[in-house]
């Protein structure tokens, strides 16, 4: 496990693209969850549906949302200290990140990720059956953040800065689900 305090400066200040913090949400009874991730510059959201809260549905999970992201705009993925990420080394080895873990009870090492989660109870308050959600239904939540324009963007959206972000790293495609 490598700790937030070993990992690069340049993940801190924001300046460079394909850092990602993320975390599960979980539903009615801790029965039910789903993966977020979220990219540190352009706070791009994306979601995955976990089956359970378990670390093969996180390896899944996680592991295919990062690798629909263009490879150079997946550097590193920087999370809390939950059992559900006990498989990191294999996500690193399937995706190709490299993966930090924060301190023990230290959400603000990840202040992206918690304050989207707060903004994703907008659509899934607390208690709410998580498993009741398809992945198409979520990808339209993270659609629907990602296209909200954001005071810290010049209120540009985080699909704008992340476009702009593929367009000068001369990829042709855009952020997939």
């Amino acid at each position: 496990m490598v700790s937030i305090h070993v990992r690069p400066p340049e993940i801190e200040d924001r300046l460079l693209p394909g850092h990602w913090e993320g975390d599960f949400i979980k539903g009615a009874s801790n029965q039910s969850s789903v993966g977020v991730l979220v990219e540190r510059t352009s706070r791009l959201v994306l979601l995955a549906k976990m089956e359970d809260a378990t670390a093969a549905s996180a390896l899944a999970g996680f592991s295919a949302k990062l690798n629909s992201i263009p490879e150079p705009l997946r550097q590193s993925f920087t999370y809390d200290q939950g059992k559900e990420l006990a498989r990191h080394q294999e996500l690193a080895a399937a995706t190709g990140v490299s993966v930090y873990f924060c301190d023990p009870h230290s959400p603000w090492q990840r202040g992206t990720c918690e304050n989207t989660n707060g903004l994703l109870r907008q659509y899934l308050p607390k208690g709410t059956d998580l498993s009741v959600y398809s992945q198409d239904e979520l990808d339209a939540i993270a659609d629907s953040l990602n296209g909200r324009p954001r005071a810290t963007h010049a209120f540009h959206s985080p699909f704008e800065v992340f476009a702009a972000t593929l367009a000068s790293a001369g990829q042709s495609q855009s952020a997939k689900h």
